[in-house]
């Protein structure tokens, strides 16, 4: 087994955890009714917001056309999904006393955490190529990202997600649990079931790093050295009309600041535990998805006309079907 390869040794005298216990935000009642309700207003915003952008964009044929808007669209579906799993358990166990997920949901909190967390990693970095080949080669811009490249580009990155995803959950699975089943978070998340392993994780604990902090930082790096390009770029030509680029662009690194300075912050250091890490945690999982697309595109221009010719043509057909 993997264990063996890396020549870790397993606890023998061990017995089987089915659940584990997640000790959440707070224990205190009154706060746990009142982050309840501020969540579930989060939650619903930002599933309708995201699922709305997705919508608009799905209507409109000259939005689908265009390859940022068909990036975004494939973001904020991403992003609906992301919110999916991880609040509505953490919504309803405000809500109980006893908070409790078993090992197989677990598993799937950390596979599809870590996967749809990774695709957007990666989306992001097609989307800071996308606008690097926009402002730096406009007028080849539409040849170069064509329907075919983007296609291939959105499948590569749902790839690369599930094959990040699909290595954090093979090595979590062949850990073995032998008591302790408090986890100190309001989800499952790598760092936290490692430290419940009855074995030394010293170098599970690296490899874990490696993966999910590495890749954190190495397309935190890519995506600011492309940015810079690009800020260098619009600075020569910032008089020629490229105010509404720049603009762009500073929305993009906004939403890539808030993705990738949590992940940073939690995978790329040694597996000790700080206060701010459940706020980090929230913020990752819960805010960021509901921010991103109020920055990226419900105060853009483009999206505001397509938002008002969908409103009109529902309008429209209301008052034909009463007619």
């Amino acid at each position: 087994m993997l264990f063996d390869i890396l020549g870790l040794k397993k606890n023998e005298n061990n017995s089987e955890v089915s659940r584990f216990v997640l000790l959440g935000l707070s224990s205190s009642w009154e706060l746990q009714l009142f982050l309840f309700l501020a969540f579930l207003l989060i939650y619903v915003v930002t599933a309708l917001g995201n699922l709305l952008i997705v919508l608009v964009v799905q209507a409109d044929a000259h939005l689908l056309q265009s390859p940022m808007y068909y990036f975004l669209s494939h973001l904020s579906f991403i992003d609906l999904c992301l919110s999916c799993v991880a609040v509505p358990k953490m919504l309803g166990d405000f809500l109980q006393k006893e908070k409790t997920i078993s090992f197989s949901g677990c598993l799937a909190q950390i596979f599809f955490l870590h996967f749809l967390g990774a695709s957007e990693m990666f989306l992001l970095t097609v989307m800071a190529y996308d606008r690097y080949v926009a402002i730096c080669n406009p007028l080849h811009y539409l040849t170069v990202m064509n329907n075919r490249l983007r296609l291939q580009l959105v499948f590569a990155c749902w790839c690369g997600g599930f094959i990040h995803s699909i290595t954090q959950v093979i090595v979590v699975i062949q850990l073995p649990f032998c008591g302790p089943n408090e986890l100190d978070n309001f989800y499952c998340d790598v760092p936290q079931v490692i430290k419940l392993a009855c074995m030394d994780t010293y170098l599970v604990e690296v490899l874990m790093v490696s993966n999910s902090g590495i890749l954190s930082l190495v397309c935190f790096l890519v995506l600011l050295f492309s940015y810079a390009l690009i800020l260098l770029t619009l600075r020569t030509h910032l008089h020629r009309g490229q105010s509404k680029a720049l603009s762009t662009c500073a929305s993009h690194l906004t939403v890539v600041s808030l993705i990738f300075v949590p992940c940073v912050f939690i995978y790329l250091r040694p597996f000790c535990s700080f206060s701010v890490d459940k706020v980090v945690s929230v913020f990752y999982t819960v805010i960021t998805p509901m921010l991103n697309p109020l920055i990226y595109t419900l105060r853009n221009a483009d999206m505001k006309r397509a938002l008002e010719k969908l409103r009109r043509k529902q309008v429209t057909s209301h008052c034909l079907v009463k007619g």
